[in-house]
């Protein structure tokens, strides 16, 4: 996949600046991709000159002018070819995994301090995830919103980015604690 192809379908909800886009990837679509917001003004810039994005200028009196961009039906046309595309294997990129590899080699303490950060840091993505999925849904249940729901292409990604951020939470974790206790081990 290319950043193209997230900007393309995070567009389709709707009409969104830049600087709009830059908040919907951080909330939504940093759960399968991220970008940064410079990323995504070079991007809209190369979608709008293909013809796959069109943008428009909004005047406004007490802030600078922004430029509103929408995908078009070639833009539609690009994410449908996509979609019927095959799939590449997923992989994962992660420097902390490179050094949970070298732990048993090199100093545990960063190591398992790093683990301990993640699993902080992979806490708070889950209460904001939660909250991101409650108010998509709603008043409705989840199993009612998953039937009726009138979009859940971004919900259905919300809850695999929360079961990835458990997943992760709960591997951290668990590395961290098997670290200190081999550390333990080894001073006695």
């Amino acid at each position: 996949m290319a950043l193209r192809h997230a900007v393309l379908a995070a567009l389709l909800d709707g009409e969104f600046s830049g600087y709009e886009l830059a908040k919907s990837f951080d909330i939504g679509v940093a759960n399968f991709w991220h970008a940064l917001p410079q990323q995504l003004y070079a991007e809209l810039a190369k979608l709008e000159k293909e013809g796959l994005v069109a943008g428009r200028e909004v005047v406004q009196e007490t802030r600078p002018n922004k430029r509103l961009f929408q995908v078009t039906e070639a833009g539609r046309t690009e994410l449908e070819e996509f979609a019927a595309a095959p799939l590449k294997s997923s992989v994962i990129r992660d420097d902390l995994l490179v050094k949970v590899q070298s732990a048993d080699r090199i100093g545990i303490e960063p190591v398992i301090a790093q683990l301990e950060a993640r699993a902080v840091a992979a806490d708070a993505k889950i209460e904001l995830l939660g909250r991101v999925l409650r108010k998509m849904r709603g008043d409705m249940d989840e199993d009612e919103f998953l039937l009726h729901g009138e979009r859940i292409g971004g919900y259905l990604t919300g809850l695999r980015g929360l079961a990835f951020e458990q997943g992760h939470r709960d591997w951290c974790r668990r590395s961290a604690a098997l670290l200190k206790e081999r550390l333990t081990r080894a001073e006695r």
